[in-house]
């Protein structure tokens, strides 16, 4: 199973990226880093030990916006800490990263700075920004720079009056200091929610928080696994048994999420920005279902030959296209079919669809 991984990421990363306007602006391509937690029997405590009094073990997943696929991914014990799992070194020059707070670190910013990784993440609660200078927001009063950010809030010295804010902070101090842009984008309830950036102020608040809802798209893989590919229903009762069913599930996540890129691939862009979509995406989850309920069709297929081969993968690829789109592309349109540039304008109700077609 490790030869057969190591076969499905060395082909995803062969693949052509899809990164359209903004993404595929400053960076090569953005990775998406996470963790997801998999429990397992309690016979393999000893080894992969959790949080608590059970056994789990975690898997780090490296995720590429680019490919719509894992790229790479390790295995650990739960118990460990995310941020140790993950190094920023001259093999990430060039590309984004988009993080989970688990994580973030001042070193990785640091990190992300000396090798030229561009990174977005939330700000976390118990880091405590220092503000050098307000680009964009409401600025009443003079302030000294390195000011606490909250400082400046509560005195009402910036004020957040429901506008996009684009500050420079600091973090840390000394040979530990880190520099950085910080957004803050107005949210429905009245909140902001706040966002640290090393990209150029070409790229707005807005962007940011766009970039950063992408990061949902390594959610999506992760249920794929879970519910699609029966990585929450491992069994086994030794090392190996369980580290070979993880590869396992992981290996067809990422064969489900080629094929959808090469669908993705194939189909032709917007003419322009704001056209309107007709069609349905591909979606993977729907794709995997797909997969799994024609799979003896597919192993059969495998010992075909000639024109009879021919027939049979294009009926199954027929079957498989019509299964595999998304049937809440209207309801909950993807934010990668928002940044290709599609328009995609909600659809009507079943009831008022039904009292048409009756008219």
């Amino acid at each position: 199973m490790v030869e057969i991984r190591a076969l499905a990421l060395a082909y995803a990363s062969s693949m052509k990226r899809d990164l359209p306007g903004l993404l595929g602006e400053h960076v090569t391509d953005w990775h998406i880093v996470d963790s997801s937690t998999v429990k397992l029997d309690s016979a393999l405590l000893g080894e992969y030990p959790g949080a608590g009094d059970y056994a789990a073990l975690k898997i780090h997943k490296r995720f590429s916006v680019g490919l719509g696929t894992t790229v790479d991914y390790h295995l650990s014990p739960a118990r460990e800490h995310d941020n140790v799992h993950l190094a920023i070194d001259e093999t990430w020059r060039g590309l984004g990263v988009l993080l989970d707070l688990g994580y973030a670190s001042f070193k990785l910013l640091r990190d992300c700075r000396e090798h030229d990784v561009r990174f977005v993440i939330r700000l976390k609660d118990s880091w405590k920004p220092r503000v050098q200078h307000v680009a964009r927001g409401r600025l009443v009063k003079q302030f000294v720079g390195g000011t606490d950010f909250d400082c400046l809030v509560d005195d009402e010295v910036l004020v957040l009056d429901g506008s996009a804010v684009d500050i420079d902070v600091t973090f840390g101090r000394g040979p530990s200091l880190v520099m950085c842009r910080m957004v803050g984008v107005p949210t429905p309830d009245g909140t902001y929610r706040f966002y640290l950036t090393n990209l150029p102020a070409a790229v707005g608040p807005l962007q940011i928080a766009d970039l950063y809802r992408v990061r949902w798209e390594i959610e999506s893989d992760n249920k794929l696994d879970k519910s699609c590919l029966h990585l929450d229903q491992i069994a086994a009762r030794t090392g190996p048994s369980a580290r070979a069913m993880v590869h396992a599930s992981l290996v067809s996540s990422i064969i489900a999420c080629v094929l959808a890129h090469h669908v993705r691939l194939n189909e032709a862009p917007p003419p322009r920005e704001g056209t309107e979509r007709l069609t349905a995406p591909i979606h993977t989850q729907s794709l995997a279902r797909a997969m799994g309920s024609a799979a003896t069709t597919i192993a059969a297929a495998m010992d075909l030959r000639g024109e009879p081969a021919a027939r049979e993968w294009t009926r199954i690829a027929e079957y498989l296209s019509h299964l595999g789109r998304d049937p809440n592309w209207r309801r909950s349109p993807s934010i990668l079919d928002q940044l290709r540039g599609w328009k995609i304008s909600p659809g009507r109700p079943k009831k008022a669809r039904r009292a048409s077609v009756a008219r």
